[in-house]
């Protein structure tokens, strides 16, 4: 409904044209009773999904840990979404979760470990096994090196069996159960560092 020049200035619609608007107006109320635009997203989003796998885990962004519910089809990850259920986030997510599937699929994620040799200039991909032998062997090594057996308070001498050169951090995508084991495992290492990244 563009309005008309006259010799005064601009006017209204013309009469033609308030008729068309009122008639299209009228035809997309009357669709609106026959055509449910939720219920045709949702069956969009359905097609989209069919076949997809549902993976729940936590956002890896900040110290939250709001809970998302992944579709994953054929390998690769085609919808996330957050998760209704989930205590913290209660199905919202913010503008960092919402895009975390564009840093999932990015060409240059890594996605295998590297290795850079001391005094190397270069990374190079090496396995899991190889990866994990490696930092084992280094975790042995700094215990065997910094271990305190005991401790003494004045005469006295008492057992510590302990390291002060180890430390564990935690993130929020680690769920509570998780958390349980690595505190047990810092605690079998002979540590009492455990932090948070929240705190950092």
């Amino acid at each position: 409904m563009s309005p008309r020049l006259a010799e005064g200035g601009l006017v209204g619609p013309s009469r033609r044209s308030f008729f068309k608007a009122i008639a299209a107006g009228g035809a997309g109320l009357a669709l609106n009773d026959v055509v449910d635009p939720r219920r045709v997203r949702a069956a969009a989003a359905g097609t989209k999904l069919k076949d997809a796998r549902e993976v729940r885990t936590a956002c890896n962004f900040c110290s939250c840990g709001c809970g998302i519910i992944c579709h994953v089809k054929g390998g690769e990850l085609v919808h996330l979404d957050g998760d209704p259920d989930h205590v913290i986030n209660q199905g919202a997510l913010c503008s960092k979760g919402a895009a975390m599937q564009a840093t999932h699929s990015a060409s240059w994620r890594v996605q295998k470990p590297l290795y850079r040799a001391p005094g190397g200039d270069g990374w190079q991909a090496i396995s899991w096994d190889e990866a994990f032998d490696k930092i084992a062997a280094k975790i042995k090594a700094t215990r065997d090196a910094t271990w305190i057996a005991t401790d003494k308070v004045g005469d006295k001498e008492y057992k510590a069996n302990r390291t002060d050169a180890i430390a564990f951090l935690g993130g929020a995508q680690n769920t509570n159960e998780e958390c349980y084991l690595y505190a047990k495992m810092a605690r079998l290492f002979g540590t009492a560092y455990v932090e948070h990244q929240a705190r950092l």
